[in-house]
């Protein structure tokens, strides 16, 4: 292991702090999860950590004072809460002694945006009543994971640095981001010919590379026109809703074909997120008359079409982008490895 963590420093970019310290983090995630440590795994994590975080276990997101103050001004706007009480809320003493517009002014990092809505709310029951809070913190750390994710991994696969700590807390140090990054990009079996479309699920959900295929395949099968995004049912905080998605209207409009009924085509599609989606009679005889129709085999993945919003940055970003940005830092990762130098 010791070889490994040294071949595995030499491949990070000169600037990185703590190398050996970073490498060892690395190894002891891959080895917890069983994740083998080949070349492209280990050049997939590197990748997505330069992309996400250029090696910064808690990274500093610019204008974050003023991103949260325009959050907390939309929310008051959404919810009808008048100025005064907001600006009575901030002014309050919060646990440390200060303010919590002082705190704000000088936030830095996602963790301590994260820190300050925990204490906030927990401090002003009224204030959490009227706002209904969520933390607004989704993703952490230095591979930027779905703190969503992180906290369901946890409860399937016990964490290995500790027993009773807060996972969202975890994922915002280096040990925590970086195993529950890992876990992420790699303990899953991707159906995918190359580390590109694991790297577009990276982003915008696990199968979502397979799922946006088998939406293609729907379009081909029904002419429905459907943006292929990854995701063949509605969600709400990570939880499917009642509501027919698109998805599901246009398969159950070919029902009779598909010999299967409705309830069937939703217990199905249900599977969505997990790998028993491939072997379900839906995507059987989806792909059979796709195939048929277009007289060949049709791709059994495909890149996410999905467009990135957020307030961190200030152009919009697409999966497709994401992915091959990504997968540039890949590249030139395995060319280091081959040539045997950083």
């Amino acid at each position: 292991m010791p070889d490994a963590q040294l071949a595995l420093q030499r491949l990070m970019p000169a600037r990185v702090t703590d190398a050996s310290g970073w490498a060892g983090d690395i190894t002891n995630a891959l080895g917890v999860l069983r994740v083998p440590m080949s070349p492209e795994n280990t050049c997939s994590v590197l990748a997505i950590i330069e992309q996400e975080s250029s090696f910064q276990a808690d990274p500093e997101v610019p204008n974050l004072p003023r991103i949260v103050m325009q959050e907390i001004e939309a929310r008051r706007t959404r919810y009808s809460v008048p100025q005064f009480v907001v600006d009575k809320g901030l002014e309050r003493k919060s646990r440390d002694g200060r303010s919590y517009a002082s705190r704000i002014n000088i936030l830095r990092t996602e963790s301590d945006v994260s820190r300050l809505y925990e204490d906030m709310f927990s401090e002003l029951p009224d204030l959490a009543a009227t706002y209904q809070p969520r933390n607004p913190i989704n993703t952490a750390g230095a591979m930027q994971v779905n703190v969503s994710f992180a906290e369901e991994h946890a409860r399937s696969k016990p964490y290995p640095y500790g027993h009773g700590m807060s996972v969202r807390r975890e994922t915002f140090t280096r040990r925590g981001g970086l195993y529950f990054g890992v876990a992420m990009l790699l303990d899953y079996a991707a159906p995918y010919p190359a580390p590109l479309y694991r790297f577009a699920d990276y982003n915008a959900g696990r199968f979502s590379s397979r799922n946006a295929a088998f939406q293609n395949a729907i379009v081909r099968v029904t002419n429905t026109p459907l943006v292929p995004d990854g995701d063949l049912l509605i969600y709400q905080d990570g939880i499917t809703t009642a509501t027919p998605s698109l998805t599901q209207r246009a398969l159950e409009s070919q029902a009779a074909r598909l010999g299967m009924s409705p309830a069937g085509i939703r217990r199905d599609l249900l599977l969505e997120k997990t790998e028993q989606f491939m072997n379900t009679p839906l995507w059987t005889r989806l792909f059979a008359l796709a195939d048929a129709a277009a007289g060949q085999a049709q791709p059994r993945f495909a890149m996410p079409q999905i467009a990135v919003h957020s307030p961190k940055f200030n152009r919009t970003l697409t999966t497709t982008g994401y992915a091959t940005q990504v997968d540039g830092r890949f590249a030139n990762c395995m060319t280091r490895q081959i040539a045997g130098r950083p």
